[in-house]
């Protein structure tokens, strides 16, 4: 059996909710043996989050969010689980924590603390606006983060308010990039700290807008699902009902869709810039050609043209969707169905072995024989 990329190393997952331990799933995924500790008083928040499983209760974000860890509900301030707690972080490979900004130096586990002990040890800190700065001791969470971070003030439409996303977008961007930086970190072959903030990891995908600003002096509007940058692009409503939503981000596929719609050879769309120009006349032919064929029809033709373009899925819909099944996108694990694994290694899979446990079920084991099983 081929090793998992990640086996062999060793992670301390002290974080709660959700962006420092999607962080550690997503090593935990890849074959990483990570710890999961909670407090004993209730545990981890996120397991009282959200929805249930309506057979037993249990949180499904849960299940989802802490998959692959074994679970721990150690009190950092009892003397024998911080011994517990130590005894870990003398052999682990990386801490995971998401304390506010100070206080795992006031539970006397500082970096320079934790480093005197185990000097290779890398210490991811997630935390809302980052380890220092004028909001550093600030509450974080994701909400704050779209907020704040330039997202929510170009998301809605055209004259309306400002939306922040339907989902937990900060929190599962800021896994990502923690799991990426722990990753750079281990391969300095460094003990360091790892600074990552909700605020920074979103700021960081809004692209050139920043740049936009301070060299055109030019703020990005709300626009639906349009964007300032490229037409036709959006979601269009077909004639029952269903919506397919189109990209054109490359001259090649906007020519052929300016000819499927009507304008070939019509020097107005022809470039970026005239495409722009011309938006509301290129869109309102988006609409009619869309409004006159079923989501079938439109689908089929913008396949046949080579063009963009998808259907606009549920949850429900994907659950049946052939590429979706064909890849396995969705798995089911101790009966719980949920997201596969983020990304195919060819080598060295990933793999999901169970789903979050039930608080303290590795406790007994931990306590007496630390890492070893």
């Amino acid at each position: 059996m081929t090793a998992a990329a990640l086996a062999g190393l060793r992670v301390v997952d002290l974080s709660t909710v959700l962006a420092g331990p999607n962080c550690a799933r997503y090593l935990a995924d890849f074959g990483a043996d990570v710890i999961k500790i909670e407090r004993p008083d209730g545990g981890d928040s996120l397991r009282n989050m959200g929805w249930r499983d309506p057979a037993d209760g249990e949180g499904l974000w849960w299940r989802l969010v802490n998959r692959n860890k074994r679970t721990v509900a150690l009190d950092l301030k009892n003397e024998s689980d911080r011994d517990v707690f130590l005894r870990l972080i003398d052999e682990a490979d990386v801490l995971v924590e998401n304390f506010r900004p100070g206080i795992l130096e006031r539970l006397g586990f500082a970096p320079e603390v934790l480093h005197a002990r185990n000097p290779k040890l890398i210490i991811t800190r997630v935390s809302g606006f980052g380890q220092d700065g004028p909001y550093a001791h600030r509450p974080g969470f994701a909400s704050i983060a779209e907020a704040m971070s330039g997202l929510a003030s170009i998301t809605g439409v055209p004259g309306g308010d400002p939306m922040l996303p339907p989902f937990a977008l900060t929190d599962e961007v800021t896994g990502l990039v923690a799991a990426f930086a722990t990753m750079v970190a281990l391969w300095s072959e460094q003990g360091q700290v790892v600074d990552v903030s909700l605020l920074e990891s979103l700021f960081q995908i809004l692209g050139p807008l920043m740049t936009v600003w301070l060299t055109r002096n030019e703020l990005q509007p709300r626009m639906g699902s349009l964007l300032p940058y490229t037409v036709p692009r959006g979601v269009y409503k077909c004639a029952d009902g269903k919506f397919v939503a189109i990209s054109t981000s490359s001259d090649s596929i906007a020519a052929r869709v300016v000819k499927l719609i009507g304008f070939e050879g019509d020097e107005r769309f022809a470039t970026f810039a005239g495409r722009i120009a011309n938006r509301e006349v290129i869109e309102q032919e988006m609409d009619n050609w869309f409004a006159v064929r079923t989501q079938v029809e439109a689908l089929a033709i913008f396949e046949e043209i080579e063009a963009a373009a998808g259907p606009v899925l549920s949850m429900q819909d994907i659950e049946t969707d052939p590429h979706y099944v064909a890849r396995q996108a969705v798995v089911n694990i101790e009966g719980t169905p949920m997201q596969g694994l983020v990304a195919r290694l060819s080598a060295t899979p990933g793999a999901i072995k169970w789903r979050g446990r039930t608080k303290d079920e590795d406790g007994d084991s931990i306590r007496r024989n630390g890492w070893n099983e």
